[in-house]
């Protein structure tokens, strides 16, 4: 067991999800900071949220945000600051040993990491997502509860599979992609792109 605390960032819904993933693989102490002043007091798990000042020097973090543009902002301000980003794998997650999870990332329970899979820097699988055998996640995505990555997908950084979503082996989805709940996707998605529906089709793609 870690002697030194934990730094979770963040006081909603996914730090409660976070938190408690923490307290089960026995990674110690643990602090709550959140940027938001209307947080500050309440609690999250037994633990007391703390405002989170630009003058605090923090040691292990985990940044426990779901949405991946403040997750990739605040991990990459921290740790240019020096502060060890922490992965956290809730014990009742499946990793196979050929498998590997960046600085930062979060594996729920249930989730499954198959043989030679990647994820990537500060990403989240779910709860019970599958990522399957030779899957690469890029940083700071988000992989969302009861999601299907098949053998061989290729996800970009700052994606979200939605929950219960489909990616069919071999397809590859381009950065800042969101795929939308329940979605089944059959082609390649390109950067930015949204996609929805049974078989999935994009509806908007960014300038």
């Amino acid at each position: 067991m870690p002697t030194d605390s934990l730094q979770l960032i963040g006081a909603g819904g996914h730090a409660a999800v976070v938190a408690d993933a923490a307290m089960l693989s026995g990674e110690g102490r643990l602090v709550v900071f959140s940027q938001d002043r209307y947080q500050a007091g309440h609690d999250v798990l037994g633990c007391v949220v703390q405002l989170l000042d630009e003058g605090i020097v923090l040691g292990r973090i985990h940044v426990a945000i779901g949405n991946n543009a403040v997750r990739s902002r605040l991990q990459r301000q921290f740790s240019g600051r020096g502060a060890v980003s922490t992965t956290i794998i809730h014990p009742q997650a499946i990793i196979a040993a050929t498998s590997a999870a960046g600085a930062g990332s979060f594996v729920a329970a249930g989730a499954i990491l198959a043989p030679r899979s990647r994820i990537g820097e500060g990403s989240i699988v779910n709860h019970r997502a599958i990522v399957d055998h030779d899957v690469s996640v890029g940083e700071f995505s988000h992989i969302a509860p009861g999601s299907v990555l098949g053998g061989g997908v290729k996800v970009g950084s700052g994606v979200l599979v939605g929950a219960g979503a489909t990616v069919m082996p071999n397809v590859t989805i381009g950065n800042g992609a969101t795929i939308g709940a329940g979605a089944v996707v059959l082609a390649d998605v390109s950067a930015g792109a949204t996609v929805v529906g049974v078989p999935g089709r994009e509806i908007r793609k960014n300038a």
